[in-house]
């Protein structure tokens, strides 16, 4: 992977989010739709609230029966490691790495506030590595 390339330069911007007070049946609704194993979680404005993934829809299908009606928000993870468009995929490689997680949310400073653009995930890393050696 060249150490130059940014997250911009790597990445088509453009995310699946659902807002945090959806139900976990929406979530893995638009999970298994788009063939995707999370879901950027937004406030009400927009902004980056948490993420849901696979994982955290089962830790709630095995919590509860009634599984399906409880809010995306209360099985999200709250603490999202992000990054820019102008980090280094070397940067996002690290930070996978260092948190032993699987996927990254590209987010721009809008009034204090974090606004998602993207997610860049290990599997996008692994394509990037390839083609540079193609």
């Amino acid at each position: 992977m060249k150490h130059g390339r940014t997250v911009l330069e790597a990445k088509r911007f453009g995310c699946h989010s659902c807002p945090s007070d959806a139900p976990l049946i929406d979530a893995v609704t638009k999970m298994v739709e788009h063939d995707i194993s999370s879901l950027v979680v937004t406030d009400a404005e927009g902004y980056l609230a948490g993420i849901i993934t696979r994982s955290d829809i089962l830790r709630g299908y095995l919590a509860i029966d009634d599984w399906q009606r409880q809010p995306v928000g209360d099985y999200m993870t709250r603490d999202v490691v992000t990054v820019t468009p102008d980090d280094l995929l070397a940067t996002v490689a690290n930070l996978l790495l260092d948190h032993h997680i699987h996927r990254v949310v590209v987010v721009r400073d809008e009034n204090g506030k974090p606004k998602p653009l993207a997610v860049v995930s290990d599997t996008d890393l692994i394509y990037h590595m390839v083609k540079e050696i193609e």
